[in-house]
């Protein structure tokens, strides 16, 4: 993510098409080391492309990203000092989950390649 923001500090900063070296500048300004492979990999996933496109295509997949959960988490209510163990053994307990068994899929096929790509 510290490249990316590199790189889309540079764009604001009005350069255009920002360099590997303009990006390691920008990331040692702030004590940030800047990975060889990332800055390479963004460079050439970036190079040619405007990068207002790319913001606006990746809002598109993120908006289709589902967001919030269906798992709420239970407070502990706030025990006083002399109540020691008695609060947390009045606390009702929450019931069990079942597990459930989650195929992982990639980033592409999430909508998470902001980068073009195929669809």
């Amino acid at each position: 993510m510290k490249v990316i923001a590199a790189y889309l500090l540079a764009v604001l900063g009005g350069n255009a098409s920002p360099s590997r070296g303009d990006i390691k500048k920008i990331l040692s300004s702030v004590g940030a080391d800047a990975d060889e492979d990332r800055v390479d990999l963004l460079l050439s996933q970036v190079e040619g492309k405007d990068i207002t496109e790319l913001i606006a295509s990746g809002r598109e997949k993120l908006a289709s990203v589902p967001s919030g959960g269906g798992v709420a988490a239970a407070a502990a209510p706030a025990s006083g000092a002399g109540s020691g163990g008695a609060a947390a053994a009045a606390a009702p307990a929450a019931p069990e989950k079942k597990e459930e068994k989650v195929e992982e899929e990639s980033d592409g096929e999430m909508g998470f390649d902001l980068f073009g790509g195929d669809d």
